[in-house]
């Protein structure tokens, strides 16, 4: 298994979709034990930054390193866990399967993975149920677990906290706390700012594309 990932490094990336410029030399660093939340209004590049880390995207021009070592793309890939704006499971299957099937392509024991996760976001009780007929919450929880499942040393999230209720928001914050506390890389992008100051999280701003404020 690849070395832990202690730091992401962008330095001045260009990101660019035809004539349009997403991202214009962006430069920042993410450092293990850290959360980062990158704000900024739609458009601003948030995005298509958290892509770019997550190697989804590859960038214009620019550069992203991976310390310590120079990993290969799947030795990155493996060491990230994503968790979208839509929760991209499988609809059809249950929570449990959706993040069972994630585990063995990790190479994982899944049902010992799967009870460990499901305990740590909370989806015992409608984790046998199909995604499909789950809430927004619910399937953000089972998202969460399966991004969790081999205990990523990335974790990124594309406003997590969009449509959730109370509880599931709550919960959310402490597995973030707890992820900070063992030493994960975790970027957010969000809209809020309270979870910001709850958390002690830095600021990323992002407008047009660029860092306005770190």
């Amino acid at each position: 298994m690849a070395a832990r990932i202690q730091s992401i490094e962008v330095a001045k990336v260009t990101r660019l979709f035809g004539s349009t410029c997403a991202l214009r030399s962006v430069s920042a660093t993410f450092e293990a034990g850290g959360i980062t939340f990158l704000l900024g209004p739609n458009g601003a590049g948030k995005s298509t930054l958290l892509s770019i880390i997550g190697t989804a995207l590859r960038p214009t021009s620019g550069v992203v390193r991976y310390p310590p070592g120079d990993p290969s793309l799947a030795e990155v890939r493996g060491q990230v866990g994503w968790v979208a704006h839509d929760s991209r499971c499988y609809r059809e299957l249950s929570g449990r399967e959706n993040v069972e099937f994630a585990a063995r392509l990790y190479g994982l024991d899944a049902p010992s993975a799967w009870a460990r996760v499901a305990a740590l976001v909370g989806i015992d009780r409608f984790g046998e149920r199909p995604v499909g007929t789950l809430s927004r919450g619910q399937r953000q929880r089972v998202a969460l677990a399966r991004a969790l499942v081999h205990r990523p040393s990335v974790l990124l999230m594309d406003e997590p906290w969009s449509g959730l209720d109370t509880a599931s928001a709550a919960r959310l914050e402490e597995v973030l706390d707890d992820e900070r506390r063992r030493g994960t890389i975790v970027v957010v992008v969000t809209h809020g700012t309270d979870v910001v100051d709850r958390l002690g999280g830095r600021r990323l701003v992002l407008r047009r594309g660029g860092v306005v404020e770190s």
